[in-house]
């Protein structure tokens, strides 16, 4: 009996770290949320999802078997790299976005000043028909 319950602990350890991953892997936007079936990203999220592994690590040690203690360790890892990934595309993401928004001002700027030429050009015209 004690056996089994150690195997049903143990099957029920692995699907509550599972489900971190999947949480963390969905909020990072690499897996659609199986809700909306849609890509989301939530860095904030995904970051929550790593903590709350990284808390589980450090809690268990010493209570997990070696093949637990290296699937935990494997799944922070990959999840942690790809966190790292997204956090430098929001960066280069916003980061172009500010060049965008820029440019449009630069433009922006450049038709109001060719707006204002041309009216003034007219207002001259104007007066020396006048």
């Amino acid at each position: 009996m004690a056996e089994e319950q150690m195997k049903k602990e143990d099957q029920l350890f692995i699907h509550l770290v599972n489900t971190f991953v999947q949480s963390a892997w969905i909020s990072l936007g690499k897996v659609k949320n199986p809700m909306n079936d849609a890509l989301e990203r939530n860095l904030d999220q995904a970051s929550y999802y790593i903590d709350l592994m990284d808390m589980l690590q450090v809690k268990m040690k010493g209570n997990l078997s070696e093949w637990e203690e290296q699937y935990i360790i494997h799944s922070l890892s990959e999840l942690k790299l790809n966190f790292i990934d997204e956090q430098k595309k929001g960066s280069d993401s916003s980061s172009e976005e500010s060049e965008k928004s820029e440019d449009q001002k630069t433009e922006k700027s450049k038709t109001e000043a060719k707006t204002k030429a041309k009216k003034k050009a007219k207002k001259a015209t104007k007066k020396k028909k006048d």
